[in-house]
């Protein structure tokens, strides 16, 4: 019998002192209290990620939650510009302090950090990765029922940052109707299964745009196939967001909080019921 190195991870060996593998998970700020953790992600980008963030927050906000914004998109970070946020995050001697909305919704963002909004984030993937940890044991949650992870899209080192050291309870996956999508939400479900995160349901933006004088919806991107997509998986699909003029509107002008549409309020509810 070979001599033991202690290195569990390269033995075959069966024996009563292997350990067993440890947990990545990063603990949160000690002043932080926080519910539930939900990410949102997309397997690519301009699909609407952070505008189904956004409005996940407000809706869940509308019922009378704690709501917090993780803006884990360091090089695109889009949060405080859709909630009119300009000022700077605080800090104390406990921790980073984040910005609350006009509402009181607690974001966090690099953009809140920066000198300047418009400075781009020219860092390498571990730097920007340890940023993303830094948001969540870094940054008092005070009292949040639930925080909403807004991550970058595709596959890469934030989303498996993000899944390895924060208690992730589960994604919501956005989507849009093009044929190329539909791949590239498959790799996005692929790795959640790999990662054994929960997969809440799919949201699919820019499903159709509806004529204000008749009514008539229309399939700008072309037909949607992702109930195929969500059947295969047995993944439910939480929404269809058409396209919006008004809430884009609101969007660049930072009043996200101020859009009257109700269309994630199911999603919503059904996350909540899970």
């Amino acid at each position: 019998m070979s001599e033991c190195t202690h290195d569990c991870s390269s033995c075959g060996s069966d024996c009563s002192s292997r350990t067993e593998p440890q947990s990545m998970l990063e603990k949160p700020n000690k002043m932080s209290n926080i519910g539930k953790v939900i990410g949102v992600v997309s397997g690519k980008g301009g699909v609407g990620k952070t505008l189904v963030s956004s409005l996940l927050a407000v809706s869940m906000q509308r019922m009378g939650k704690n709501v917090g914004i993780l803006d884990a998109d360091i090089t695109g970070p889009s949060v405080p510009k859709a909630f009119g946020i300009h000022e700077k995050a605080d800090a104390c001697e406990f921790g980073i302090i984040p910005v609350k909305s006009k509402m009181g919704i607690d974001v966090m963002s690099v953009n809140l950090l920066l000198e300047n909004e418009s400075d781009p984030v020219v860092w390498r993937g571990p730097v920007i990765a340890g940023v993303v940890k830094q948001f969540w044991t870094d940054v008092i949650w005070k009292d949040i029922d639930c925080l909403v992870v807004d991550m970058p899209p595709g596959t890469g080192d934030v989303p498996l940052t993000v899944f390895q050291s924060l208690p992730v309870n589960g994604i919501v996956i956005v989507t849009s109707p093009q044929e190329l999508v539909s791949m590239i939400v498959e790799k996005a479900v692929k790795m959640a299964q790999l990662m054994n995160i929960p997969i809440l349901g799919i949201i699919e933006n820019m499903s159709y745009y509806e004529c204000p004088d008749c009514g008539k919806r229309h399939s700008i991107y072309g037909e949607s196939h992702i109930e195929e997509i969500a059947a295969q998986y047995n993944i439910p699909v939480l929404a269809k967001l058409p396209i919006c003029t008004d809430l884009a509107k609101h969007c660049d002008q930072g009043t996200v909080e101020l859009f009257e549409g109700d269309w994630l309020d199911k999603a919503v509810e059904d996350i909540a019921n899970k």
